[in-house]
């Protein structure tokens, strides 16, 4: 079965003009286009999409995924290259979600902030709890925040 831009964008989600962006970046050596000039895509060139997909949603540069992809095209040679940079980006990945979670605990903390003070009616007499009268982990992430001033 042979897609268009349109319905492959809206199959992965992201807008039309991504695809063209990667096409004219390099990223797709796979794509044919139809005697009109127009891309077209197959079931084939899915995995390829969802993998440069990923790669954008993680950060990778796009000169690193266009170097990954001419990689692809290289063969087998190139498998050890190829794994070194899932690897990188894989840490490069974890180290996002380890500062991504500490910012999810301040956004969680400022959440029960602000419920415990609209309840209270103000923000005073959240402030001046004591660590025994807020939860444990509150209490860390308010003492942690304090730390960094």
């Amino acid at each position: 079965m042979i897609y268009t831009v349109g319905e492959v964008a809206k199959k992965l989600g992201i807008a039309p003009s991504a695809l063209r962006y990667y096409d004219k970046e390099g990223l797709l050596p796979f794509l044919k286009r139809s005697s009109g000039g127009i891309r077209v895509f197959t079931e084939q060139d899915f995995s390829g999409l969802a993998i440069i997909h990923c790669l954008k949603q993680t950060g990778m540069p796009i000169k690193d995924i266009k170097r990954f992809m001419d990689m692809v095209q290289e063969g087998d040679g190139t498998i050890e290259e190829r794994l070194e940079l899932f690897q990188k980006q894989r840490e490069n990945v974890k180290k996002q979600m380890e500062e991504l979670n500490k910012a999810l605990d301040v956004l969680d903390y400022k959440c029960w902030y602000y419920e415990c003070a609209r309840e209270k009616g103000n923000t005073s007499s959240v402030d001046e709890m004591g660590k025994a009268e807020m939860p444990e982990k509150y209490a860390a992430i308010k003492e942690r925040m304090r730390s960094l001033v």
